[in-house]
């Protein structure tokens, strides 16, 4: 990967290769002077974020209803009910009726609510998913912490198993899958602390509840960038040259073993229940697309080092199964840092990951009808 004057990093390269209801928040978008085209919308659309404001799915949302708002000309709600990594938004939203006009706000199409028995929805036959974009992990400490690097908390976690803490959005989410994922290639045993949201956890390493703050890189760079905290590594493919000089190193150069699953990370989704009738998803659709292509939504997508990463329909499909599948097999491997009672791959109805793709699609599926 090249860099260039400006950010240290080739950004088209990078973009390539690579959140409780009593704390309920509202963002209303409209468009003043549009008229509202007849039939869908008729009323405003509510997006129902499953975790928290502030952290990486609510950022994401916001900006597509953003920008979904302004090439329709509709109205849009945002609302955050956070809780059970994305359990309690999906149950509401699974409880409103499919017409549209109700839709979730999503990370990693949801593949952590059946595994842990929050819910027992399908996702390839209850939901549509309509993918904008990725997200890398990070690992980050204040200026004032003694890990100067990676290899610091290695040894230190070596030396007292368990004792080195680092926060996590929530028990089974994205932050505490792939911080056990990296801590299992590093071989070490870390303490995990969880808080309701991406953007709480960072607090709390920042604030210095945690040893190291867990996340994602678009949670932590505007931090990293200005001085207040220090990367000790991402999972992204190569190194993050941020337009100071500051690296965000890949988790790669201290642990090779894991170069050739990198780069790992979570996805963020509209989710629309699959009944909804077929004119009004090819509504959604067209405004979904055209947000994610958005001028607006790329630049953010940039700035924040996330990843452009579109995909509807059966391809969509097919990506919430293969997380699934990845998930029930790691949940299960690791379940002593889980805390909670976690299904099998065979009270799913799950392949094992290296059946996959004999298995996809499995009896009775039925392709999305747009």
């Amino acid at each position: 990967m090249t860099s260039n004057s400006k950010t240290g990093l080739d950004r088209r390269g990078f973009l390539a290769a690579t959140a409780s209801t009593a704390g309920m928040a509202a963002l209303q978008i409209t468009i003043p002077g549009r008229v509202l085209a007849a039939g869908f919308p008729e009323r405003p659309l509510n997006v129902v974020v499953m975790y928290g404001a502030g952290g990486g799915t609510d950022t994401i949302m916001r900006k597509l209803a953003d920008e979904m708002a302004k090439a329709k000309g509709w109205t849009i709600n945002v609302l955050n009910k956070p809780g059970a990594v994305g359990a309690v938004a999906t149950q509401f939203v699974h409880g409103q009726a499919s017409d549209g006009y109700t839709v979730l706000g999503g990370a990693n199409y949801n593949k952590f609510v059946r595994v842990m028995g929050h819910v027992d929805l399908v996702p390839w036959e209850n939901w549509h998913f309509f993918q904008a974009a990725g997200a890398i992990a990070s690992w980050s400490v204040p200026m004032s912490s003694p890990f100067q690097t990676f290899g610091d908390v290695v040894t230190a976690a070596k030396a007292n198993p368990g004792k080195v803490s680092i926060s996590t959005s929530g028990t089974g989410g994205l932050w505490h899958e792939l911080a056990m994922i990296v801590g299992s290639f590093a071989g070490i045993e870390l303490k995990y602390v969880p808080y309701k949201g991406g953007k709480a956890a960072t607090l709390a390493g920042l604030q210095g509840e945690v040893d190291i703050a867990g996340g994602g890189v678009h949670e932590h760079v505007d931090l990293v960038r200005a001085g207040e905290l220090r990367s000790l590594q991402q999972t992204g493919v190569e190194d993050i040259v941020l337009e100071n000089g500051t690296v965000m190193p890949s988790i790669g150069g201290f642990v090779p073993s894991i170069k050739s699953f990198l780069p790992i990370g979570g996805t963020y989704n509209f989710i629309v229940k699959r009944d909804t009738p077929a004119d009004v998803l090819g509504e959604i659709k067209e405004a979904f697309v055209a947000a994610a292509n958005s001028d607006g939504f790329k630049e953010m997508i940039e700035n924040k080092f996330f990843s452009l990463d579109v995909r509807t329909g059966a391809e969509a499909d097919k990506t919430a199964a293969k997380l699934e599948v990845i998930t029930v097999d790691t949940f299960n491997k690791f379940s002593d840092q889980i805390g909670a009672e976690i299904k099998s791959a065979a009270d799913l109805g799950l392949p094992s990951p290296a059946d996959f793709e004999s298995w996809w699609p499995p009896e009775g599926y039925e392709p999305p009808s747009i």
